[in-house]
């Protein structure tokens, strides 16, 4: 037994609380001073009554804290406020027991918050930890193996540290196994999965290593990697572990929702616009730490949004990261799947807006588009969209001498500048609203693009299928409509 127990203040002796390790598994794991301890003290806590040893402690009457789980928002929150308990229920009884699964000393954060109170003297029961099992059942020496212990939920920033083998602990969720496996930047060929050590449905198996999001882990699981490679994205972990300190910590980040942080993506995005404008072409060297630094503002709100999500039980950055990346691979069959005949940039754009139209289930091509973007904005869009299918400016067969002459006169962007900013006073003039004028005919080109879907689909095909007589007989027709 260790123990940190002495006089208080005054003279005055302080409270104690006397900390127990249950050991990995059954009752049968205890050691003889923990049995003592437990029979010797009449009031116990338990850190948890998900635990083999623990259960038989509840049933005798040991008040279980899992409560702090459900109850506070973070881990840190429920660590403090199990401590508080405890301290609170030593001060009320003059002794309490504290009993935690495994060892004391082995990733226990309400130990080492009990042990830096100054309100209770406390005592240390040493417990038989899950290591010790888990070294027997991979029939390894950790010492001369050079074994690091991980704790899942911080995979990404501490085995960031070193290369070689990782047993990680405390793996009881599907989340933290998808982070580990994204976190690593070349994949190990194998994991052991250690589930329920000690207890008689132990279960210990070895798996390909992009098996392991798979596993349906417990609160007694662990996974034991035999070699790592140092991984990727450790300062994007970094980061991650930042914005969740501080929506922990920091009242106007604690405050935001969703919708509130809307206005700041869209200023970062605007930022960061205007630092690639600055970037120049070839890029300027000392213009590219405006933008590294405007991306990183950028990034920031992703990370924030995928931080909020995880709080909502919804997804998390790294579910983020992994549909973006199946995604990527499914829009560009010609790159992954040898998919022949896409080698110009007109049929990428079309394939993709086929696969994507597919994938979501859509009718149109023009779903999906924001109808609340900005006019010119919107415009670009419809016109992006419609040349993706073949009706882009110039396809449909409307284009007058005048229009064909005057587009003729204007090279480059300085003209088209100026056409704008002459329309622009032009319309004033007339007390016309650019924007809304724009918008009329944007939302006029979709109505008019829609039924000449519509049309096509009544003949058993698509836009995009159809040659360019037959597109542009779609077009007229939707124009009569």
């Amino acid at each position: 037994m260790t123990g940190a127990a002495g006089p208080g203040p005054a003279g005055r002796s302080l409270p104690t609380v006397t900390i127990v390790g249950l050991g990995p598994a059954g009752p049968e794991f205890l050691t003889a001073a923990a049995t003592a301890a437990l029979a010797a003290i009449p009031v116990w806590y338990v850190r948890t009554a998900r635990h083999p040893a623990a259960e038989p402690l509840v049933a005798a009457g040991a008040i279980a804290l899992d409560h702090h789980y459900e109850t506070a928002a973070t881990f840190a929150e429920t660590y403090a406020g199990i401590a508080e308990e405890v301290v609170a229920a030593a001060a009320a009884h003059g002794r309490v027991g504290y009993a935690v699964p495994g060892s004391p000393w082995v990733l226990e954060a309400t130990v080492r918050a009990l042990l830096a109170e100054e309100r209770v003297a406390v005592e240390v029961v040493e417990g038989m930890s899950f290591l010790d099992l888990a070294w027997r059942r991979l029939g390894i020496d950790p010492v001369e193996s050079r074994v690091r212990l991980i704790d899942g939920e911080r995979f990404g920033i501490d085995a960031a540290r070193d290369t070689g083998p990782l047993l990680v602990a405390d793996v009881w969720s599907p989340s933290i196994l998808a982070s580990i496996k994204l976190a690593l930047s070349s994949m190990p060929a194998k994991a052991v999965v250690l589930q329920r050590l000690g207890c008689p449905d132990e279960h210990v198996e070895e798996i390909e290593f992009r098996m392991i999001d798979r596993v349906v882990p417990d609160h007694l699981t662990s996974l034991y990697l035999p070699e790592v490679a140092e991984p990727v994205g450790i300062e994007l972990a970094r980061l991650e572990a930042v914005v969740a300190r501080l929506r922990d910590e920091c009242p106007w980040d604690a405050a935001q929702t969703h919708r509130s942080l809307v206005r700041h993506l869209v200023e970062e995005c605007y930022e960061a616009i205007e630092a690639i404008e600055e970037l120049g072409e070839p890029p300027d060297i000392a213009a590219s730490a405006h933008l590294e630094e405007e991306l990183g503002d950028v990034l920031c709100q992703v990370v924030f949004h995928a931080e909020l999500a995880r709080r909502e039980g919804l997804f998390t950055l790294g579910d983020v990261a992994a549909t973006v990346h199946d995604k990527l691979v499914a829009r560009h069959p010609h790159v992954f799947a040898g998919v022949e005949g896409v080698n110009s940039v007109d049929r990428v754009l079309t394939q993709w807006e086929e696969l994507k139209r597919r994938e979501k289930g859509r009718e149109s091509v023009m779903d999906g588009i924001p109808p609340g973007l900005p006019s010119l904005l919107l415009v670009n869009k419809l016109e992006s969209k419609a040349a993706g299918v073949g009706l882009g400016w110039g396809a449909t067969g409307e284009n007058t001498g005048a229009i064909d002459r005057l587009v003729g006169e204007l090279d480059g962007a300085e003209a088209f500048g100026g056409l704008f900013f002459a329309l622009a006073r032009l319309a004033a003039d007339r007390g016309i609203d650019t924007e809304e004028a724009l918008r009329g005919a944007a939302t006029r080109f979709r109505v008019r693009f829609a039924a000449a879907e519509r049309l096509a689909a009544a003949a058993g095909t698509t836009l995009a299928a159809a040659d360019e007589a037959a597109r542009r007989a779609y077009w007229q027709d939707a124009g009569v409509a």
